[in-house]
């Protein structure tokens, strides 16, 4: 067995395979950019190799810096990890020219699928079923429109190089065949130095379903069973579970013999996934393979029990399989969410800066549940602009996938992020949300539960219960401990929720009456004022001071974690995705409340304003220059991403406030209008 392995990675995933070989007695060199030199992937390594600047491009996409260090350290062997160079044939066949190991497939396989069109013809000849379509060179705009036709709307225009959701569009109509096959194209010669556009039908309410195959150099292969992904934001993943709701038996066994054989057909050794739409009717079609581990393989190893990273390093030192497909059987469920630094609430723009305060679930069996956290992040580090801005891959395991989805929503509640935005809410409200309980769900699930994007949920019954109990509980233990205890037991909580269909003001007033049981459990007799509603809560187990971010407790003997946070009048709680202004007053002052005027918003309506931190790539306009609506104004920056700023009014620019080159915060002014 290799005793030193190089990872050409950085995050979660340099984390991830650390603790791997770590079981296995391998040590690790873990290269680094100048951005990664506190990592904790750095940290944990036993040896470390500076290969450049922060830019990918000048540190972890230079294979002769990879190769350098291997020499340096005396590796035998570099495990990808993914993204970078993971899926690079060149790289690939280098290490292996330069005598290396490479944890991965061979640079054949890896050529063979890295081409979608070829990888697509391949895959028919090897009898995996294919989606209609064109795959051959299409020239120009009305060959593709005739081509369209024939396979009938709508159609799905891609990019042959692509990847990362960049280069795809759907056409409904020959004008929308004309306008996309330009953009793809030209977006594709842009992002992947090759302009090959090919053609296939688009499946209405689609899934996106993945086979995880792993096979050794002695040409056994077989599948770990699949993952469904379909909970996707502009073609990116954000949910992951494994198994897939959709399918049966029969068509589990299916795509798990047509990604085998795909794998047989290229020789295929190392993991690998073959990704598959799916129709609501469990019709399915090779999209294409991924040659080398996915982010969200946790979920597979959760209910197989397969350590993914190790059957790698097995298979790159030669060793046989030491499972068929026989011995492999699914056991209970699992689910991950990525957690990103980046704000739902503001369209989920990137969110840059460092981690003031990062409080991560407990890993293990909580009790009808498991958690799982792959992290590559501690309380005060940075999140960078210049990589992908994940956070965490948080994973909950139960018997059935509905435990699985209640462990996963409580481990939200228990991990506590500030300092950066984050999407904890947003994952919160999916967990909650009665379509994605019920499996029912496709790729355009984001787009079709929220509409006009994100801003959060209105609490139900039980929510608006934490939100009261936990403001009533805060009070009394805060005065308390100020040593000026009201001695007080009627009061007036006002709750104002934030977000989407909440009326404006000092929010629904509940009456509360306030006690305690023989157990020291605080006891809450609520009179609302809708509805004439009356019921008793108790509240137990309390564990939260003045200070701290998180509030646990047992409501009516059911556990719950809640974010708050103190305001001038009162209390900031979040409970999953619904967020309150909550205030716990006399009725006397209650009553003032509803007469105070509503603070009028600020017009910002002549500004154009950064809406994330990030760099100033350009401003193209100048003082006194007159600008028409839709005009691009400035173009900012943040995580690998270029954001277009366009103007929303015809308008004279009165300022600029930055210029190119110049790091800039949410909400700074860019451009002012007179």
């Amino acid at each position: 067995m290799f005793s030193k392995i190089l990872i050409a990675n950085r995050g979660e995933i340099a984390v991830r395979i650390i603790k791997t070989c770590r079981g296995m007695g391998i040590k690790t060199v873990q290269v680094y950019s100048e951005a990664d030199a506190g990592s904790l992937a750095v940290e944990m390594a036993d040896e470390t190799v500076l290969i450049g600047p922060a830019p990918a491009a000048q540190s972890y996409l230079l294979a002769d810096r990879i190769v350098e260090a291997v020499r340096q350290t005396g590796a035998e062997a570099v495990h990808p990890g993914f993204g970078f160079l993971s899926e690079n044939a060149g790289f690939a066949r280098r290490l292996r020219d330069e005598g290396i190991a490479f944890i991965g497939p061979n640079p054949e396989a890896i050529e063979a699928m890295g081409d979608k069109i070829s990888s697509k013809k391949l895959a028919a000849a090897a009898g995996v079923s294919t989606v209609p379509g064109h795959m051959g060179l299409i020239e120009t705009t009305e060959q593709a429109v005739t081509i369209a036709n024939e396979i009938g709307y709508p159609v799905m225009i891609k990019a042959s190089a692509g990847g990362g959701g960049k280069g795809i569009r759907v056409a409904h109509s020959d004008a929308d065949m004309a306008e996309g096959f330009a953009a793809v194209k030209a977006e594709a010669l842009g992002a992947f130095g090759d302009d090959r556009v090919f053609l296939e039908k688009f499946i209405i309410d689609p899934r996106h379903i993945e086979i995880q195959v792993m096979g050794d150099k002695h040409g056994n292969v077989v599948h770990l069973f699949e993952r469904e992904c379909s909970i996707q934001r502009r073609n990116q993943k954000v949910i992951e579970e494994a198994p897939s709701p959709l399918l049966d038996p029969e068509t589990r066994a299916a795509m798990g013999a047509q990604a085998v054989a795909l794998a047989r057909a290229v020789n295929y050794d190392s993991a690998g996934t073959v990704e598959f739409v799916a129709g609501q009717d469990k019709s399915f079609f090779f999209l294409e393979m991924n040659t080398r581990l996915q982010v969200e393989h946790p979920v597979t190893e959760l209910i197989t029990g397969v350590d993914l990273v190790e059957q790698m390093i097995r298979s790159a030192w030669g060793e046989k399989l030491v499972f068929e497909q026989k011995d492999l059987a699914i056991n209970g469920w699992a689910i991950e969410s990525r957690i990103y630094a980046e704000d739902p609430y503001r369209g989920f723009l990137p969110s840059i800066g460092r981690l003031i305060r990062y409080e991560q679930p407990e890993e293990g069996d909580q009790g009808g549940y498991t958690v799982r956290n792959d992290s590559g992040v501690r309380e005060g580090d940075e999140i960078s602009m210049f990589y992908d801005p994940m956070i965490a891959k948080l994973c909950a395991w139960g018997e059935t996938r509905d435990a699985a989805i209640d462990g996963m929503a409580r481990a939200l509640e228990d991990t506590h992020i500030h300092g950066v935005g984050h999407n904890i809410p947003f994952l919160a409200a999916v967990m909650d949300q009665p379509r994605f309980r019920s499996g029912n769900i496709s790729t355009s699930y984001i787009k079709d539960e929220f509409p006009e994007g994100f801003h959060g949920l209105l609490p139900d019954r039980r929510q608006t219960d934490i939100l009261i109990a936990t403001a009533a509980a805060m009070n009394e233990i805060a005065s308390e401990q100020s040593g000026d205890p009201s001695g007080r037991t009627d009061w007036i909580i006002l709750v104002a929720a934030q977000g989407p269909g909440h009326p404006a003001g000092p929010g629904e007033a509940h009456g509360v009456s306030l006690g305690y049981d023989d157990d020291e459990a605080l006891t809450l007799d609520l009179v609302g004022e809708a509805n004439d509603e009356h019921r008793a809560l108790k509240l137990g187990d309390i564990d939260w001071r003045p200070g701290l971010a998180q509030f646990r407790a047992t409501l009516d003997g059911v556990p719950f974690t809640a974010e708050v946070s103190r305001v001038a009048d009162g209390f900031v709680i979040r409970t999953r995705a619904a967020r309150a202004r909550v205030r716990v007053l006399t009725p006397a002052v209650a009553a003032l409340y509803a007469r105070l005027p509503e603070k009028v918003a600020a017009d910002t309506s002549k500004l154009i304003q950064s809406p994330m931190p990030g760099l100033v790539v350009s401003i193209p306009v100048t003082v006194g220059q007159e600008v028409k609506t839709g005009e691009t104004v400035a173009i900012i920056e943040a995580m690998k991403m270029q954001n277009i700023l366009k103007a929303e009014r015809d308008g004279v620019v009165k300022s600029v406030g930055a210029a190119a080159g110049d790091p800039v915060a949410a909400d700074d002014v860019l451009v002012e209008f007179e």
